[in-house]
């Protein structure tokens, strides 16, 4: 999984490097529904993709959302049902890090660099090692934190909040990038503390109502969505934390550093990693989640590309969420931004 990932980015890196860049240019469109016209063009650009859907190549993907320019060009639902909420996995991180800079935008949160434990000050006997005390919220949603995480896979159980602040120190806060399943939980319990709300219920006035998003399922940590829905986190990011009323959710600039690396990151990915967004590039950033739940977006073409999957260690294996949205998905994307180009 992890070579598959590698080879997609940097293939994807190479394409795109030649591909139509007439969309790109201007402020990024607020998020709109089609012209009938419009879906005439998309509908022809899209044709293989939607034939070839059926074929045991594609199998595990179990739906996928398309938008260019805050505008979605295609949708597959194996299922037939748009309105499924479906398990992201690890991509709620990704949420997890909107919701953040929601606090930080009301000033609930009053900077990513505020030390943990002045936040949640009874953590602080809990660590003896006196680097505990220097652990910044930055370096949760970083996973920098320092401590003691052996889980090269990504997929260890998330220890409880104030247990995993309890962990041995392997490295200095900010020196060390360590895969971390429970770094979420710590956060998420810092948000609940700063707002005085439930996560799930700051979610729903936060990011929810205001995306006109379907409300998410959550259990054990993870959260299920449609997957229109988490394209509309990548596009918030491309709009700058702002969306379609022109109000911003997020702190200027917050956006870019969640995709900005804060490290050179490390397993189970391999690409830098930014606050709870893998950031492979200046262009690129994505949301991952195991065995093929992906938000994969390219700015400088206005580029979201959401994919859910079957859930299994045979579906991680073999990757399809990952060469379908090299393959078929790109292709059309550069054939639809062609015809755009001809007019």
């Amino acid at each position: 999984m992890r070579r598959l990932l590698a080879w997609f980015l940097s293939s994807s890196m190479a394409a795109m490097a030649g591909a139509p860049a007439a969309a790109a240019t201007g402020e990024m469109p607020a998020w709109r529904t089609s012209t009938p016209e419009e879906q005439r063009l998309d509908l022809a650009a899209f044709e293989h993709v939607d034939q070839g859907m059926g074929a045991t190549e594609w199998g595990d993907v179990q739906s996928l959302v398309v938008v260019l320019r805050g505008r979605t060009v295609y949708e597959y639902y194996r299922d037939g049902d748009r309105d499924a909420l479906r398990n992201t996995q690890s991509v709620t991180k990704s949420a997890l890090a909107l919701l953040v800079g929601t606090a930080v935008k009301r000033g609930q949160l009053a900077s990513l660099d505020q030390p943990v434990v002045e936040l949640m000050p009874e953590w602080r006997p809990l660590n003896p090692d006196p680097r505990a005390a220097s652990i910044t919220l930055r370096h949760l949603l970083g996973m920098t934190t320092g401590f003691e995480v052996n889980d090269s896979g990504g997929t260890a159980a998330p220890a409880r909040p104030a247990a995993a602040w309890a962990r041995p120190m392997r490295a200095e806060p900010g020196q060390r990038f360590a895969y971390d399943n429970s770094g979420p939980a710590m956060v998420q319990a810092i948000l609940e503390r700063a707002t005085g709300r439930p996560a799930a219920e700051l979610a729903g006035e936060q990011i929810v109502k205001p995306l006109s998003m379907r409300t998410p399922a959550y259990s054990h940590g993870l959260a299920s969505m449609r997957t229109v829905d988490m394209a509309k986190m990548g596009h918030l990011l491309l709009r700058d934390g702002q969306w379609a009323d022109g109000q911003p959710l997020l702190p200027a600039g917050f956006a870019a550093q969640a995709v900005k690396p804060q490290s050179a990151g490390g397993p189970p990915v391999n690409v830098p990693y930014g606050l709870f967004w893998w950031a492979p590039s200046a262009s690129t950033f994505f949301a991952s989640g195991y065995a093929g739940q992906l938000v994969w977006v390219h700015a400088p073409l206005g580029l979201v590309v959401a994919v859910t999957s079957t859930i299994s260690p045979e579906s991680a294996q073999r990757g399809q969420a990952l060469k379908l949205a090299r393959g078929p998905v790109f292709q059309a994307v550069q054939k639809r931004l062609a015809m755009d180009d001809g007019k």
